[in-house]
């Protein structure tokens, strides 16, 4: 069990804000320079080993590698969940985007009583912050505010990790149509490639009820490993019907992560229309609990890292 595995376990929910707030503003008080010691502490405390950033091997340590060393605009922008709706249009269409209805950079200029009914409200620059709107009666807006007020003053790759390719995407908050599937929740499907070509796929369900999670190779038969181990513990039902718009999924997977090491595209399918949730760089901040844990080296050794790229001028 890791140092993190202790304090989530042992420690209560409200001493857990206070910890990740100390680590968030320390990590905020550091120099460029500090970043990748800094790193590699947090990479030991999450996982209980080394990370060998000089020659990294495993998925893991070149999901690391990447967040320090290729960590770009480019990147930043596609990770922005504004900006990306440009550079999605304009290389897939503008079909695939879910309805925008409405974006704004202060808390304070949203009008709750001009949305509709369900909708789903998020920070651009960031994973995970995300207000689902299924009923806005039941919205508590003064206390929501509030929550993307402090959203909009955070540091996404200060927060843990070093994702740092947040640092170029820009602090807004956006509201999109809220989806729903015909099972009344909304599957979410997640491809990962490396620079184009698709390794896996990941199915996540429980929006309302908590994650489930399971893995599928690109034909959409069962991968002999499982992504992530803390949401998917092997037992539950593992054949999902086929997605009608797999092969589109594919294509588009490949089209958009083309040129990066690695990337994830999300997709939602509903009531026959395909939309990209987002891309993502960092997939479970780089430490998913891949199992059996010999795949972290197997898919490792498929990831070819590009040279070295500056950080803000900066060589990390």
């Amino acid at each position: 069990m890791t140092v993190k595995d202790l304090a989530r376990n042992l420690l209560p929910g409200a001493a857990q804000d206070i910890l990740r707030d100390a680590v968030y503003r320390r990590n905020c008080r550091l120099e460029p320079r500090q970043y990748r010691q800094a790193l590699e502490r947090w990479y030991r405390l999450s996982t209980g080993r080394t990370c060998d950033l000089d020659d990294p091997h495993t998925f893991t340590e070149k999901a690391q590698w990447l967040k320090l060393y290729d960590s770009t605009p480019v990147k930043g922008r596609l990770a922005d969940k504004f900006l990306m709706r440009e550079v999605v249009a304009a290389k897939i269409g503008g079909e695939y985007l879910v309805p925008l209805l409405g974006v704004w950079e202060s808390a304070d200029d949203i009008d709750f009583d001009a949305l509709p009914d369900r909708y789903v409200i998020k920070a651009t620059h960031g994973s995970g912050w995300n207000i689902v709107v299924p009923d806005k009666r039941r919205l508590h807006e003064a206390r929501s505010r509030r929550q993307l007020a402090r959203w909009l003053g955070r540091r996404m790759a200060m927060t843990g990790g070093f994702e740092l390719h947040y640092e170029y995407c820009e602090p807004r908050i956006v509201a999109e149509q809220f989806l729903q599937d015909e099972s009344g929740g909304l599957r979410d499907y997640k491809f990962v490639a490396f620079d184009g070509e698709v390794q896996f796929a990941i199915t996540v369900d429980g929006r309302f009820t908590g994650e489930r999670m399971l893995t599928f190779l690109p034909d959409w038969s069962k991968a002999p490993f499982r992504y992530n181990s803390r949401y998917d513990d092997g037992v539950a039902e593992d054949v999902l019907p086929r997605p009608k718009r797999l092969e589109e999924m594919l294509a588009i997977t490949t089209e958009l992560s083309r040129g990066f090491s690695l990337a994830r595209v999300d997709f939602y399918e509903v009531a026959g229309r395909l939309y990209v949730g987002e891309v993502t760089f960092t997939s479970s901040n780089g430490l998913p609990r891949l199992a059996p844990a010999a795949y972290d080296a197997e898919l490792g050794s498929r990831i070819t890292l590009p040279a070295r790229q500056p950080f803000r001028g900066v060589m990390l």
